[in-house]
């Protein structure tokens, strides 16, 4: 079982950042897959990026090029850097991991609201 907590998120203006952090309770080094989804207002939950353990990353076509997944294997945390946000970048997020590295992430944290606005 791994626990994710993911404190953050907030209102910010259309064109600024933010950051997410998602901590872990477990080394982050033997999780095959972690990354992000998010869910806007009567939408489904979408993917956003993912990175493996190896280090490799996978991002949604909407969030390419403004959006940067990492991580801090010593703090167990892995991060989601969102630059140039727009209004259409408001949902929670959700951060997850997946045992088998893939997409289909098992464990799930309680999500974290990102509101994009002036």
């Amino acid at each position: 079982q791994v626990r994710l907590v993911e404190p953050g998120g907030g209102l910010v203006q259309p064109g600024g950042s933010l950051r997410l952090s998602c901590a872990a309770s477990t080394n982050i080094s033997g999780i095959p897959a972690m990354g992000w989804y998010r869910q806007a207002p009567g939408k489904q939950r979408e993917f956003v990026a993912l990175i493996t353990s190896g280090g490799s990353t996978n991002y949604a076509d909407a969030v390419k090029g403004r959006f940067f997944i990492d991580r801090d294997k010593a703090k167990n945390t892995v991060y989601l850097q969102m630059n140039s946000l727009n209004v259409e970048d408001t949902a929670v997020y959700y951060c997850g991991a997946d045992p088998f590295g893939t997409t289909r992430f098992k464990y799930w944290g309680q999500g974290t609201q990102v509101t994009v606005s002036s």
